[in-house]
């Protein structure tokens, strides 16, 4: 049996990395602190996030995907308490999907009512530009 071991695996130019841009991978996924001052606690591909107002929030891509016709999933919920059903996110478009950045809203599960929650997790799944 053999042991592939590496640091770094690069394209067959030599110079540049590898990417991931024909693969069934998440290329997006963000960790969303969404109470107080909303923030970032984790992600990849992310360039930032804005906080556009109670349980509604934009997070920027740093590499775009190649158009708006990718898939999000979405789930949220509280560390203390119990998850919120992810039937409640929603992606919220302003007209058509764009290929930069998405927008995502967090609901309470009784009231349907637009809330702020301390994990917000999304993942999104597409080709990249």
């Amino acid at each position: 049996m053999s042991t592939l071991k590496a640091d770094t695996i690069v394209a067959s130019d030599g110079s540049s990395p590898v990417t991931l841009t024909k693969q069934s991978a998440a290329k997006v996924w963000s960790n969303l602190d969404g109470t107080g001052t909303a923030a970032v606690i984790d992600s990849f591909n992310i360039s930032g996030m804005t906080d556009n107002g109670t349980g509604d929030y934009t997070n920027s891509i740093s590499s775009s995907l190649s158009n708006g016709n990718y898939v999000i999933t979405i789930a949220y919920g509280n560390q203390t308490g119990s998850w919120a059903a992810q039937a409640n996110g929603q992606l919220k478009y302003a007209s058509t999907p764009a290929a930069g950045a998405y927008s995502l809203t967090t609901g309470n599960s009784v009231s349907a009512a637009l809330s702020d929650f301390d994990r917000i997790h999304s993942s999104v799944q597409g080709d990249l530009a």
